[in-house]
């Protein structure tokens, strides 16, 4: 029957409704009545655009991943490189982001859809690492690392690190200079210059 709506305009009513959903209620009250009902669709709707509700969570999770490859890939190297990490980490770790994680972690049938796009690792923080990481070796081949660094490790530490940081704070997202401390401590042994030398006391 005829909802009225293209197939285009449904499909993206529907995830901006679960993003909503995410943000106001958490990752468990993300349900396809929840969403359907946020989207003011019929329930129907949304098996008429997606296979069940673990694929059209997949789409999500997909796009959100796509919106961070972009951000971290318009990073600007006039910019400081802890800045511009700390930007990167903060666009990756948003409230609709974290919700997705657990998502996936909790749903058995999330995690097999998207084995088909990350074979390996979490979807979103596999994809923020490699994209990172490309970043990293970019700047370290211009001189902003030293030559001996590591990206795929620094951007690993730095996903790992920034994902402890942003999920630990309940209820709200750390401060920016939390983000920008954290990070330094991170690259600080990989910056150009003298290297530091730990004293035993």
């Amino acid at each position: 029957m005829p909802t009225g709506i293209a197939m285009h305009d449904a499909r993206e009513r529907l995830l901006a409704a679960a993003e909503r959903v995410l943000l106001r209620d958490g990752q468990n009250a993300l349900t396809s009545r929840s969403v359907t009902e946020e989207a003011g669709v019929a329930k129907g709707v949304l098996h008429r655009h997606f296979a069940d509700f673990d694929d059209f969570l997949a789409e999500l999770v997909c796009t959100r991943i796509a919106m961070a490859e972009h951000e971290i890939g318009a990073l600007q190297g006039s910019a400081p490189l802890v800045a511009n990490l700390a930007d990167a980490l903060t666009s990756v770790f948003t409230p609709v982001n974290l919700g997705l994680v657990k998502a996936v972690i909790a749903r058995d049938g999330l995690r097999s859809r998207l084995r088909a796009t990350t074979p390996q690792g979490l979807p979103i923080l596999n994809e923020a690492s490699a994209a990172l990481a490309a970043y990293l070796d970019a700047e370290r081949r211009v001189g902003r690392l030293r030559p001996d660094a590591d990206p795929r490790t620094l951007a690993m530490g730095l996903v790992g690190t920034g994902h402890l940081l942003f999920a630990g704070e309940h209820g709200g997202l750390p401060d920016a200079a939390a983000v920008r401390e954290v990070v330094a401590s991170i690259v600080v042994g990989a910056e150009p210059g003298p290297r530091l030398r730990l004293v035993a006391q």
